[in-house]
């Protein structure tokens, strides 16, 4: 079963701000290094931001210092805060954890378009 909902995408012109969220489906995030991935029009899937259960982050050079990965246990989502958006920005985003990750299990992604 799909354990993390992505939502928030859309399409922003080039320099624009989105906040791309992700709930948990029965499992406590606060305990969990979650992720964020995302698949550009004809490339693998590559890695954005980590977010460990410790509160450390790492983030992708191609993103350093226009995104931040966030959490709010009240509410057990995750958060891409997405600044200053570029067209190579352009692609589907998606949650997981460690283990989903290692398990290849993902879930549906929010499509993140940036244009003109």
């Amino acid at each position: 079963q799909v354990q993390f909902v992505e939502s928030g995408g859309g399409q922003v012109q080039p320099g624009g701000s989105l906040r791309l969220s992700c709930a948990a489906n029965g499992r406590n995030l606060r305990i969990l290094d979650m992720g964020w991935h995302r698949v550009a029009p004809g490339k693998q899937r590559a890695f954005v931001a980590l977010l460990t259960s410790g509160d450390s982050t790492v983030y992708a050079d191609s993103v350093k210092g226009r995104f931040t990965i966030s959490r709010d246990n009240a509410k057990n989502m995750v958060y891409l805060e997405m600044n200053n958006l570029k067209p190579e920005d352009t692609a589907v985003y998606y949650c997981n954890s460690l283990e989903g990750l290692r398990a290849e299990s993902w879930g549906q992604g929010t499509q993140v378009t940036v244009s003109s």
